[in-house]
């Protein structure tokens, strides 16, 4: 693989993130890309990743900063998918946040998403005795 580099605190062009969140089946965010970007510059953190000049993976959060951490957004390039950037992210977004107890996060349920996550520190809210309630608009 290409040389990749991680950058804190960069916002893509609205192109790049279209391709990404595309790539990622996510289409409803590219209803409007200029309200996606908005959403990015008003997160607590994102972290990006690119190979040379195109941005091959994201992770954005939102948060109080104190008590909780929610995990908004996870994606990286199908091509580039089982290299381990996925993880990186995430740990990456993780450690700069260490100081928070609570991070939390909601996504699709699919084998490929539950493979993932099994990797990591996260668990599933009923192997923790919680529940999880969330309506969408």
């Amino acid at each position: 693989m290409s040389e990749i580099s991680y950058k804190s605190g960069h916002i893509p062009d609205i192109e790049s993130l279209e391709e990404l969140y595309r790539d990622a089946g996510w289409s409803i965010y590219c209803q409007d890309l200029n309200k996606l970007k908005r959403a990015l510059q008003n997160s607590r953190d994102i972290i990006t990743v690119w190979q040379k000049e195109r941005l091959i993976g994201l992770v954005r959060t939102v948060g109080d900063g104190e008590t909780i951490l929610y995990i908004q957004d996870l994606l990286v390039l199908k091509e580039f998918r089982r290299q381990g950037i996925g993880s990186v992210l995430l740990k990456k977004i993780v450690e700069s946040n260490s100081g928070i107890r609570q991070k939390v996060l909601l996504t699709d349920d699919t084998r490929e998403t539950r493979r993932f996550y099994r990797t990591t520190e996260f668990k599933e809210v009923e192997d923790m005795d919680l529940l999880c309630y969330v309506k969408m608009s």
